[in-house]
């Protein structure tokens, strides 16, 4: 087993460690290890991306998730998985990076948004759960998650750090520096992270083809004429490359380059409480092939592949306060993707890929309208509310399909090609609070999502429908969901509890393994179901004395696809966390117990667009420690181990192994064994 720690890495952590400069103010940081994150608002989870986490996340948007009870991950290899919200992924689960959208460019999934996401560059994390919100753009049947940055005006010329070094077992290697300076009228902000790791090991010591490397810089400038002013200016460049165990060829170049503009006034009158707009470019550059991190099968040909999507948007919102106890946003946003793909393949010398021309295949083109309310019924009454129209437009740009795989693959002509749809979708919410009493509150909600079939649903990898050798025209999909819960913080007791029910129409599956004549082949469809789901969260910790606190929380959801009348596909099963802690202000130390159910529950070669039911698992149980130390109010080092008993076992929804030259292959994509790691903090302004 491979437990080690780079020497330089683990030096550096030790003089991260020490005295800190002497500042004016320092920023406190949490001593404790988060191994849970509460509920604390209905249907509202914050979390502090800085903070340690156990277990210790990949350097991606999507393992940071999985700390949040409700939340899943689709494992690939040791990076860049799908989140999954309440048994939902892909295009339910709306993600916007600063207010952005962002969109990947692989056909497979390789790069799902949360593939562009360094958590700890980010201020805070925040998750809305079901389609309780309309204000964040479309697609959230699931939920919103908004990483998002707090920069604060300086009330006189100063600075402010933040830096931490992670060491690991499997070489896992991650620094990270957040740096601020500025006075009233100005400021700028540089940030910078990287993040690598070896394969790492299951805990039968098998090696997973899971290696990457990650990086990003950033850098900001701001003017802040006063208190209630600010003009942003942000630019942003990342890249990386990864290994997948799940696939047969990995990801060599994740490009990504964003400039982004925001303005924001407050107080502007009695009416008008904020104004708020931004623009925005990503661009996403993306190559995979099969060749660069791993040995090229003997016998097969070189491949590669290089999509890139540009992605531009907008935001205009403008807060109201018509009255007293009403609060009312009205906005508009935009988005438009246009997506495009060269790739190459020889039998004898690596393709020059780079000199090919390339081909649009799809764009797509969004306008959305919304208004969102919150009206003060009482002093513990409130209603909450929203209503969203979208208007879509996608272009099918495919001239041709290809259809089959490998020599025998054939080239027909796209029956969609240069075809447009359009669709007006509409989208709402109404949700009642009632504050029982300090510290407690009831709330219930009804929300309305629809939502357009993504471009992984209707273009990519040739996806076919049951009738045609195009999905383009794949019908929207519409969810009513319910949602209830209890919040309740009194004394040294802290708990929630939240359920849902939603019926969903037209909802899109993908199903794999469809045997199709003339020519022969087996495919991948996309068709439209009615299906349901039920399930919920609860949350408790309880503080037993000034240096005790025990925290547990609880997560389910159950599915039906109605049509086939069969479970439906891709649902995590049923999961529970038990922490307990020990912290005396300086010293902490702390456990966290994850126990998983088996899911017998599933069907086999249906899920969504990053994958499909591969049959039953087993259920297991993970125990890891952690504890940390804090020398000054601006430090803190952390330590933990993950998995300390070596347990091998995978998740339900991950995808299945493949045959990658020099590993073994398992039915899938195993979790990391054991796994030790040190962290060491520093902060202060």
């Amino acid at each position: 087993m491979g437990y080690r720690i780079r020497p330089l890495t683990a030096a550096l952590a030790v003089a991260f460690s020490g005295t800190a400069p002497v500042m004016a103010q320092t920023t406190v940081l949490d001593t404790v290890v988060v191994t849970a994150a509460q509920m604390d608002e209905p249907l509202k989870v914050v979390t502090d991306p800085k903070a340690p986490k156990q277990p210790i996340p990949a350097h991606d948007g999507a393992d940071y998730l999985k700390t949040v009870p409700g939340f899943s991950v689709i494992r690939k290899g040791g990076t860049d998985g799908d989140p999954v919200l309440r048994g939902m992924a892909g295009s339910r689960l709306n993600i916007l990076l600063d207010g952005e959208h962002i969109l990947g460019g692989c056909g497979n999934r390789m790069d799902p948004p949360t593939a562009y996401v360094f958590p700890e560059s980010y201020d805070r994390v925040t998750i809305l759960k079901g389609p309780q919100t309309v204000s964040h753009g479309p697609g959230n049947s699931a939920g919103t998650v908004l990483f998002e940055r707090d920069i604060r005006r300086f009330a006189q010329t100063g600075y402010r750090f933040n830096g931490s070094l992670t060491a690991g077992s499997f070489g896992r290697n991650d620094q990270v520096i957040d740096a601020r300076a500025g006075t009233p009228e100005f400021y700028a902000q540089i940030n910078g992270t990287r993040s690598s790791s070896d394969d790492y090991e299951d805990g039968d010591g098998n090696k997973v083809n899971s290696a990457y490397t990650r990086w990003s810089t950033g850098a900001t400038l701001g003017w802040t004429p006063n208190d209630n002013t600010r003009l942003e200016l942000s630019v942003l460049q990342s890249d990386g490359e990864a290994a997948y165990g799940d696939r047969t060829m990995d990801g060599v170049k994740f490009d990504r380059q964003n400039v982004g503009l925001k303005f924001e006034t407050r107080k502007v009158s009695s009416l008008i409480e904020k104004i708020e707009a931004q623009v925005y470019y990503n661009y996403v550059d993306h190559v995979m092939d099969n060749y660069s991190l791993r040995t090229k099968p003997a016998g097969s040909m070189y491949m590669v592949s290089n999509p890139d999507r540009e992605t531009t948007g907008g935001r205009l919102a403008i807060a109201l306060r018509p009255a007293d106890m009403l609060q009312l946003t009205l906005g508009a946003d935009y988005q438009r993707n246009i997506h495009t793909l060269r790739s190459a393949s020889s039998m004898t010398a690596v393709p020059a890929f780079e000199q090919l021309a390339r081909t649009e295949d799809a764009n797509f083109t969004n306008i959305g309208l919304f208004g969102e309310a919150t009206w003060h019924l009482s002093d513990a009454r409130r209603l909450i509310g929203g209503l969203r129209s979208d208007s879509w437009e996608a272009q099918d740009q495919r001239a041709t399909l290809r259809l089959g795989t490998g020599m025998g693959a054939t080239t027909v002509a796209n029956p969609t090609a240069g075809q447009t749809r359009d669709s007006t979708l509409t989208s709402g919410f109404a949700r009642y609070e009632h504050e029982l009493q300090a510290g407690s509150t009831l709330y219930a909600g009804l929300g309305h999502s629809e939502r357009f079939p993504d471009y992984w649903e209707t273009v990519s990898a040739s996806k076919e429908s049951a009738t045609s050798t195009s999905a383009f025209n794949t019908r929207p999909e519409k969810t009513n969901q319910l949602d209830i819960g209890w919040i309740r913080h009194l004394g040294a007791l802290s708990f929630s509890a939240s359920g849902f029910y939603n019926e969903i129409d037209d909802y899109i599956l993908v199903q794999s393994g469809v045997v199709k004549a003339t020519p022969a082949r087996t495919v991948s469809i996309v068709r439209n179901i009615d299906a349901h789901t039920w399930g919920g969260e609860i949350g408790a910790a309880y503080q037993i004395d000034s240096n005790w606190k025990i925290d547990s929380s609880l997560a389910y959801v159950r599915g039906e696809n109605e049509t086939d009348g069969t479970p439906l596909a891709q649902i995590p099963p049923l999961e529970g966390r038990l922490g307990l802690a020990w912290n005396n202000g300086t010293w902490s130390v702390g456990s966290l117990l994850r126990l998983v159910a088996g899911q017998k529950r599933y069907d086999l070669n249906k899920g969504n667009i990053v994958g499909q039911d591969i049959g039953a698992t087993g259920g297991f149980g993970v125990f890891s420690m952690n504890a940390s130390y804090r020398p000054s109010r601006a430090m803190l080092v952390s330590a933990g181990v993950d998995n300390l008993f070596d347990k091998t076992y995978a998740e339900h929804i991950s995808r299945g192994g493949a045959a990658v030259t020099g590993y073994d292959q398992t039915f899938r994509i195993n979790e990391p064994g054991r796994t030790l790691w040190l962290k060491a903090q520093v902060s202060f302004d």
